[in-house]
């Protein structure tokens, strides 16, 4: 009987000693940040290494998806908590070399981006793994098992047999608590790593603010109030400005600071001319507490349309509308060309309210950007309803996306993607039936 039980009590220790770590894995901490912008009149992404010490070192490289020639782009890392700052050079490129930074403490800190004459200051925290104290108690349950079962072989060796058989038993009672948190465990909620934020009790009752065009409320923060604005208010066509978004908080009228991530940026911006002939999908600098900015021309006077995708903390994903006014000659860019391409439907004849897919090849590989293999933009003709879905993870040169059209008529579309330092778009149009006409 006493061999059996250690037969027993031995492969549990091997089987718990192998499944522990597993357990207590967590994606959050010490994961790669990465944070789309547009500056110096190109797309990167600012990679931040994740750290796994304080005080340790903090990599930061730029990974360029335009053509750049030795874009240095200054770095100066602050902690929110004490002012220290450190300060290094990243250079964008394809594959960047990374710039080692020293951060001495977890939790807020602000990155500073100049490149040109643009500057951006980027909020993030750094994150370290604490340790949980589930895991000492399955490592400390494991141990003692472990020192137990020897001192239970021992002692049978010596033919004591009832210390042994205590000994023995006691293993036992060791391995059943590791292995009852092991099982447990992943019920239990997890232990916040050094540098998260304090946790806050939603607001009850906060709705959603005015000024937000759309979007799904999750949480309990209101959405945020936007206003776009242009810098100067009536650009000429060809001549750089700047496009601005200010974000408040309705029920305060602070300014609102506390975006969060989604798909690899603080915010995306969708700007596209009323005739679908101009498009640009861009990535603001946050200049100042909720203020976004971003440089770009236009080639072509009229009226504009401009799309704001973001998300605030414990609240929802919203799209925020503005629309502006570039002034010239109206002939000027009237015959620019368009590069349509022919994307594969399925059904041909696209019906409104069911889905959609969308196929069409590529020139070249694609490789991830914002996070994806590949975007797709869907404007109504109007301009009043605007859709972004995402490639289904189509292997090989060829992007794949289902999208249901919310009703009939002529819809703009154009579908992303990155190959190589290049940012393709691929624009062309899809006529939607209504559901009484379907075949």
């Amino acid at each position: 009987m006493i061999r059996v039980l250690r037969v027993l009590c031995l492969a549990a220790v091997l089987m718990l000693a192998g499944a522990a770590p597993a357990a207590a894995h967590n994606v959050t901490v010490g994961a790669d940040l990465r944070i789309a912008q547009t500056i110096a009149g190109t797309e990167v992404t600012v990679v931040i290494k994740g750290t796994k010490r304080v005080p340790g070192p903090l990599q930061i490289g730029v990974i360029a998806f335009q053509p750049v020639t030795d874009l240095p782009v200054a770095l100066e890392l602050r902690s929110v908590a004490d002012g220290r700052t450190v300060t290094g050079v990243a250079r964008a490129a394809y594959e960047p070399q990374y710039t080692q930074l020293t951060v001495d403490r977890t939790g807020p800190h602000e990155l500073t981006l100049r490149a040109g004459n643009e500057t951006a200051v980027v909020p993030f925290r750094v994150l370290v793994d604490r340790g949980s104290p589930i895991e000492l108690l399955i490592y400390g349950g494991l141990l003692v098992a472990a020192l137990l079962l020897i001192g239970g072989l021992l002692t049978g060796a010596l033919a004591r047999r009832n210390q042994a058989m205590l000994l023995t038993g006691g293993a036992a009672i060791g391995l059943t608590v590791a292995a009852m948190v092991v099982i447990f465990e992943p019920l239990l909620p997890a232990s916040p790593p050094d540098g998260a934020p304090p946790t806050v009790a939603p607001t009850v009752g906060a709705g959603m603010g005015a000024g937000a065009a759309s979007g799904t409320q999750t949480g309990g923060r209101p959405f945020a109030q936007g206003r776009m604005a242009t810098l100067p208010a009536r650009p000429a066509a060809g001549e750089e400005f700047t496009l601005r978004l200010d974000l408040v908080d309705g029920s305060t009228g602070r300014p609102v600071d506390d975006l969060v991530l989604h798909h690899e940026a603080l915010t995306h911006v969708i700007v596209t001319s009323e005739d679908g002939r101009y498009f640009r999908h861009i990535h603001p600098l946050r200049t100042a507490p909720g203020r976004l900015e971003v440089k770009m021309r236009a080639d072509r006077p009229g009226r504009y349309l401009a799309y704001a995708e973001l998300e605030r903390e414990d609240s929802g994903g919203q799209l925020i509308t503005g629309e502006f006014t570039i002034s010239g000659d109206t002939s000027v860019g009237a015959e620019t060309p368009v590069e349509a391409v022919t994307p594969l439907l399925q059904p041909t004849a696209p019906v409104a309210g069911r889905p959609t897919t969308i196929e069409l090849n590529t020139s070249g590989t694609p490789r991830p950007w914002l996070g994806m293999t590949g975007h797709l933009i869907i404007r109504s003709q109007d301009g009043t309803f605007l859709g972004h879905v995402h490639e289904m993870g189509t292997p090989g040169p060829r992007l794949r996306f289902t999208f249901s059209f919310p009703s009939a008529g002529r819809y703009l579309a154009w579908a992303q993607y990155a190959t190589g330092d290049h940012i393709v778009t691929a624009p062309f149009t899809i006529n939607v039936t209504a559901s009484g006409a379907a075949q």
